[in-house]
């Protein structure tokens, strides 16, 4: 099909350049086109069937074909298809889901702001923050630590906040006044016969030492996912978070808990916030807040935040920040309904029960040959893979084995994702035991086709 000239795939190829994608590479192999979705599965353009263990971006809770969304849409798109929040204007779904969110929130809150997708709404953080600092008389409190193997996005601002090295070559980021600090990944970054606990406290103390030489009074803020999605699904040692935030809370140090990827149940919680016992100054969150069928992010922020913002903004007469679709009517619909679907449907504790299974499939992996760990917690999981367990070692490059893995697992009709050689697994929140059999099923059978490849 693709060398029909007009096919949808050489159409890709010749007119779409793709996001994370080697672009000199997609010239080569084309696109996977895919035309529907239905439940925790889409279907590409051939005909052929896959269960997105990925739901598409982290994101699609509520699996892709939910007719109450659609229906959210269209009611709203008929009645208000536009509207905006500049200049004291606002619209009912807005109102109504900017109390929704702040009334939920697992920690006090006092007002949401909206703008488009989690790199936004993460840019937007640290505006805030700076124009904090200067509403307190504070200029000098400008500087925001994040960690290495961070992912907070990709405008320049939120890529600067991502601790990953792709994100930053040939971009010349991170910019200035962000700094990274180490990465809460014990398996690897753990000392010989280092306990979690141990490891946390010595990560606590690279904080303190990190805010100790830039200088306290010029530390503004902290942001942290409470379980790292992008960087490969970094689970929080034990002990970890009670230790930050310690350290924060002795500087006083804003703490801002990246939820793009763990908020509305991901982690057997409404919020990672809670799982990880966690009280942030600020919540930011997207993807699941809509199950990503319109784009549509949102910042909490609470009175320590609000107050010097609006008092900064009263003396100069505006908050000079916004989007114009930031909060758009039919977003703001279809986030509501969705929000309603999950709680209705307990989809929070099916997250919680159905992830207590997907775990133990996950850790049933760690046998074999070519898995050097799992990690996870709920439904958000992922293999790291090795050729020799005892080193860690990769497979020629980093990365060559995940991805030969994860080609392998797209043929057996499963879609992941490979960041390096780890895996990742967050599936739809309506997802059920039988169907996570069916992915890990499709997984020790890629793996062991890898394995005979190696050894080829």
């Amino acid at each position: 099909m693709d060398s029909q000239p007009n096919s949808p795939e050489a159409r890709d190829k010749k007119y779409h350049m793709h996001a994370y994608t080697n672009a000199r590479r997609h010239q080569e192999v084309g696109p996977l086109i895919i035309e529907k979705g239905d439940g925790i599965y889409v279907e590409d353009i051939a005909g052929k069937r896959y269960i997105e263990a990925m739901s598409g971006l982290w994101s699609v809770g509520v699996g892709f074909s939910e007719q109450r969304l659609v229906d959210a849409a269209t009611r709203q798109m008929a009645k208000l298809p536009f509207y905006h929040n500049f200049t004291h204007k606002g619209h009912s779904p807005l109102i109504d889901l900017a109390e929704k969110l702040v009334t939920m929130a697992p920690v006090p809150m006092s007002k949401a702001f909206f703008t488009n997708s989690g790199s936004e709404a993460n840019d937007t953080a640290m505006k805030m923050i700076w124009f904090r600092s200067n509403a307190l008389g504070q200029p000098e409190r400008k500087k925001i630590i994040s960690r290495k193997r961070a992912y907070h996005g990709v405008t320049i601002a939120s890529a600067s906040l991502t601790g990953l090295p792709n994100n930053h070559l040939s971009f010349d980021l991170p910019i200035a006044n962000v700094l990274h600090t180490s990465s809460p990944h014990y398996w690897r970054e753990a000392l010989p016969g280092e306990t979690e606990q141990q490891f946390s406290t010595r990560l606590a103390d690279d904080l303190e030492k990190l805010i100790l030489a830039e200088g306290p009074e010029t530390i503004a803020a902290f942001f942290g996912e409470p379980v790292m999605g992008a960087g490969g699904v970094v689970v929080p040692p034990a002990g970890y978070w009670e230790k930050i935030q310690a350290v924060l809370q002795k500087y006083d140090i804003l703490l801002v808990a990246d939820e793009v990827i763990c908020g509305f149940g991901r982690t057997g919680n409404m919020f990672g916030t809670e799982t990880y016992a966690m009280k942030p100054d600020i919540m930011v969150m997207s993807k699941q807040i809509s199950s990503s069928y319109l784009p549509i992010s949102a910042m909490l922020i609470n009175d320590k935040v609000f107050e010097p913002i609006a008092d900064e903004s009263n003396r100069i007469g505006t908050f000079g920040h916004g989007f114009t679709a930031g909060g758009h009517p039919v977003a703001a619909a279809v986030a509501i309904e969705n929000i309603n679907i999950i709680e209705e449907r307990n989809l929070v504790d099916n997250a919680r029960h159905v992830g207590a299974h997907m775990q133990k499939r996950l850790g049933q992996l760690t046998s074999h040959e070519l898995v050097g760990e799992v990690r996870g917690v709920a439904l958000i999981g992922a293999m790291e893979m090795v050729t020799d367990k005892a080193t860690k070692a990769p497979w020629g490059s980093v990365g060559a084995l995940g991805g030969l893995v994860n080609g392998i697992l797209q043929q057996n009709g499963v879609i992941s994702r490979n960041m390096g050689d780890a895996l990742a697994f967050c599936p739809p929140l309506i997802i059920n035991e039988k169907q996570v059999d069916a992915i890990f099923d499709a997984v020790e059978k890629s793996l062991d086709e890898a394995a005979r490849q190696i050894k080829a």
